[in-house]
């Protein structure tokens, strides 16, 4: 008898263990069905990929990528801080599945990496210097100055094309840091950047920077995100919703809430 009683005892517990990883599978399959996707991205980059007051990770492209993902319902995102000179070689290496900072298209890139088709941001990149300076007025007065510029940034690869071409004796510095780049401006270090409108107003207000653009654009580039090769279902999808986005006014709005104006009327 107890040995009979055992068994139905066993019995029962094998049925509930049964039971129990038959809920945990279906628990799994439904967590299968939704695809983590890893977003590289910065924290230096004001207004675009910074931290707030509150420890906040915010900005243009990091509330627009949460936008994105709410309407995607077979992905969730995951942001994933890290230098900027680090982010594409994450890419490459597969640690991240999309890369958001600002990014614009060039030959470099485009051979390694996967850019999605519709662009959501376009602003123009101009010569910075300290409001004091008189002697540069244009990018042709940079010659025999000293300039920064982020590593393997579009300005970086335009700047020193530039610098090639008129066989400029500029010395280039490259700078990770954005506060530590307007820093070496204000103080002399530096005699120019490049950067964006928004992002000298940003700076001024904020950080009392004391820059000035000075000079005509030099870029007016269009802004994508970056994939892996392969990736092209989910560079589809971005795409897709990116579409929507602007359809209905939210580029627009978060435009003109990060950026002061609304880019989207040039995508």
């Amino acid at each position: 008898m107890k040995k009979l009683l055992s068994a139905i005892l066993l019995s029962a517990l094998l049925l509930l263990s049964a039971c129990g990883n038959s809920s945990d599978s279906s628990t799994s399959a439904s967590a299968a069905g939704v695809e983590k996707i890893i977003i590289g991205t910065g924290s230096q980059f004001i207004n675009i990929c910074f931290y707030d007051e509150n420890g906040n990770l915010t900005g243009y492209d990091i509330e627009l990528l949460k936008e994105i993902d709410n309407r995607l319902e077979q992905y969730e995102f995951e942001f994933q801080v890290m230098d900027f000179s680090n982010l594409l070689l994450s890419l490459e290496t597969k640690k991240i599945d999309l890369l958001a900072h600002n990014m614009a298209k060039n030959a470099e890139r485009e051979e390694k990496f996967l850019f999605n088709e519709q662009p959501y941001n376009a602003m123009p990149l101009h010569v910075v210097v300290h409001e004091d300076n008189t002697e540069i007025k244009s990018i042709d007065d940079i010659n025999g100055k000293t300039v920064a510029v982020a590593p393997t940034s579009n300005a970086s690869i335009f700047v020193e094309q530039y610098v090639k071409d008129h066989s400029f004796d500029t010395e280039i510095s490259y700078i990770t840091q954005s506060a530590d780049m307007n820093n070496q401006l204000k103080t002399g270090r530096i005699d120019a950047i490049f950067s964006f409108p928004f992002a000298v107003d940003i700076n001024n207000n904020a950080a009392d920077a004391q820059q000035k653009i000075v000079g005509d654009p030099l870029l007016f580039t269009d802004i994508f995100f970056m994939f892996n090769k392969e990736d092209t279902e989910l560079s589809n999808a971005v795409d897709e919703v990116l579409k929507e986005l602007i359809e209905d006014g939210t580029v627009k709005e978060l435009s003109t809430k990060w950026l002061g104006a609304d880019y989207s009327v040039q995508l």
